[in-house]
C-alpha cells in the first residue's frame, strides 16, 4: 500500500524533527573535538567552532605526558571489564531462577528486587555499609553495591520467560541439568539481550563518577571521569602540565587540554557503540515484550 499524503507529511515532519534533535546532540561533541585538535592561539581567540583551526596535537601531547591519564585509562578498563563480567554473571543467575514457574518464592523475590527500584537507603547509610565492610578505597565498593541492576534483571527475566517451553522440555528429556540448560539453550538464544545489557553495564561502569569520588580515596586509583572533572575545576593542573612540557607547547590553553581529556574519555564508547547498536535495539525489544 502506498502512503497517503498525510502519512508522507507526518514522516517528513518526524524525520526533520529527529534530524534537528540529533544535530543538537552532535554539535557540542564536534566543538569539543575541534577544540582538542586546534592550535592554542585559535582556541584562545575563540575562532574554533565545528572544525579545527590550525591543526595541532599539542593538547594530546600535554595530556598524555603531563597528567596521569594513561593510569586513569587503565583503571577505567579494569573497573569496566571486571564490573561488567561480575554484573552479567549475577544478572543471569538472578534472572534465570526467577523466570522459572517452579522456583519457590519467585514472586516474593521479584517484588523484593522491584522494591529496590523505588526506594533506597540514601548516600550516608550506603557509605556506612561500605565502610563497615572495609571496602573504602577498593574497587569492590564500585562493583558490589550495584552488582545487579533491577531493570536489567527484569528485562532478561522477561526474555527467559518468553522462550519456547518446548525447547526446555526437549532438553530435559535429553538429560540436561540446570547448568547445561542455561549454558547450551538459554544463553545462545539470548545473545541480543545479553549484548544490550552488557552495553548498559559497560556505559555505567565506564562513566562512574560519584561512586569513585566518594569511595576511592587514592588518586592513583581514580578513573578518567574523575580525572577530567579535576582538570575542569583545577586551575593548577595546567601549570603542572606546562612545567613538564617542551617549549613548543608551553602556551597551552586550559580548554584545549580539557577537551582532549573529554575526547579520550568518550572515544572508546563511540567506537564500540556502532557495532553493538543492532543488538542493542533488538535485545531491548525482545526482552521487554511479553507474549
Amino acid at each position: 500500500m502506498r502512503d497517503t499524503l498525510g502519512e508522507k507529511v507526518f514522516y517528513l515532519f518526524n524525520y526533520a524533527l529527529l534530524s534537528l534533535f540529533g544535530l543538537l546532540c552532535l554539535l557540542p561533541i564536534l566543538n569539543i573535538v575541534s577544540v582538542s585538535f586546534s592550535d592554542s592561539h585559535a582556541v584562545a581567540s575563540g575562532r574554533v567552532s565545528l572544525w579545527p583551526s590550525g591543526f595541532s596535537l599539542d593538547s594530546y601531547k600535554a595530556l598524555f605526558v603531563g597528567t596521569g591519564i594513561v593510569r586513569a585509562l587503565i583503571n577505567n578498563v579494569e573497573i569496566t571489564v571486571v564490573g561488567v563480567a561480575l554484573s552479567m554473571i549475577a544478572t543471569i543467575m538472578a534472572a534465570y531462577p526467577l523466570s522459572r514457574s517452579y522456583f519457590y518464592g519467585r514472586r516474593f523475590f521479584t517484588l523484593a528486587i522491584v522494591f529496590t527500584m523505588l526506594f533506597g537507603g540514601g548516600l550516608i547509610p550506603s557509605y556506612l555499609v561500605i565502610q563497615a565492610l572495609g571496602l573504602i578505597d577498593h574497587y569492590s565498593a564500585l562493583w558490589l553495591p550495584g552488582l545487579v541492576s533491577a531493570f536489567n534483571m527484569l528485562v532478561l527475566k522477561t526474555h527467559f520467560e518468553n522462550l519456547p517451553a518446548e525447547m526446555e522440555e526437549a532438553a530435559r528429556i535429553d538429560g540436561c541439568n540446570e547448568w547445561r540448560l542455561i549454558g547450551q539453550i538459554f544463553l545462545p538464544l539470548s545473545m541480543p539481550v545479553i549484548a544490550a545489557l552488557t552495553l548498559f553495564y559497560a556505559v555505567g561502569y565506564w562513566n562512574s563518577f560519584m561512586n569513585v569520588l566518594i569511595y576511592i580515596n587514592s588518586p592513583e586509583k581514580h578513573n578518567l571521569t574523575v580525572l577530567v572533572q579535576q582538570m575542569i575545576y583545577s586551575q593548577s593542573l595546567l601549570s603542572e602540565i606546562n612545567n613538564v612540557q617542551p617549549d613548543e607547547i608551553q602556551q597551552l590553553t586550559p580548554d584545549g587540554v580539557k577537551s582532549a581529556g573529554i575526547v579520550v574519555m568518550i572515544a572508546p564508547l563511540l567506537a564500540v557503540y556502532p557495532f553493538l547498536q543492532k543488538y542493542f535495539v533488538k535485545g531491548v525489544m525482545i526482552g521487554a515484550i511479553k507474549g
